[in-house]
């Protein structure tokens, strides 16, 4: 049986009926929890169970407290981008205290961070100068924290609704593992960004102790 498809999804177009409710349910419902999303975010994510997959990915993060984020992934930064996964991000501190085993579950930011791959795209009317003091600043705090992302919708492969199980995602961790100066460097024309100059002004970033149990991907450790 054949489907219309809108925004890239199986579905017809939304009603005028179903575009009415929403906007009345927009203008007097509660949103809360997306409130508190404080922080915009660009990265690629690599498939923990094949390393040839990658996949650009816009988060919208949220802060539930000093050790721990919550992000909603997305496959664009449009109205209609389509909710791909989930990513969590816990402090060093609350890494510490998992079991062997859980933390090869988890990723370490320092590549993304030292070299220019994680950004924070910058709004147009903000100065760069500005924007970019407070992006390092938020990277000097992501560098430290690991993550664990689930991937719910392959968009990517052409899906066109959220079918399968959860893939288990991870981070590169060295420039050698794609090709970095092509993925990157498209995605930094597209939206206004330079990697270069962004692991120029981050030289100054320390970096921590990677856990050894962490990225375990890129160590053969673990298969999900």
């Amino acid at each position: 049986m054949s489907h219309c498809e809108t925004s890239g999804v199986k579905g017809e177009p939304l009603s005028t009926g179903s575009a009415t409710l929403e906007a009345a349910a927009g203008a007097t419902q509660s949103f809360a929890p997306l409130t508190n999303i404080c922080a915009h975010l660009n990265a690629f994510h690599v498939d923990a169970n094949d390393l040839s997959r990658h996949v650009e990915v816009t988060h919208y993060c949220a802060h539930l407290n000093e050790d721990f984020r919550q992000c909603l992934l997305y496959d664009s930064d449009a109205k209609d981008a389509r909710l791909i996964g989930i990513e969590y991000m816990i402090s060093e501190r609350l890494y510490k205290d998992l079991d062997p085993e859980e933390k090869k579950y988890w990723h370490s930011h320092v590549f993304e961070v030292k070299s220019g791959m994680l950004v924070m795209p910058r709004p147009a009317v903000m100065p760069q100068a500005v924007w970019e003091r407070a992006e390092t600043k938020a990277m000097e705090e992501v560098v430290t924290v690991y993550g664990k992302i689930y991937h719910l919708w392959q968009t990517d492969k052409g899906h066109k609704l959220p079918v399968g199980p959860p893939v288990l995602m991870s981070s590169f961790i060295a420039l050698d593992q794609f090709d970095f100066a092509k993925w990157v460097g498209e995605r930094d024309a597209r939206i206004g960004e330079d990697w270069r100059r962004k692991a120029e002004i981050r030289k100054h970033i320390k970096v921590p102790e990677i856990d050894p149990d962490a990225d375990s991907c890129w160590k053969k450790k673990m298969i999900i």
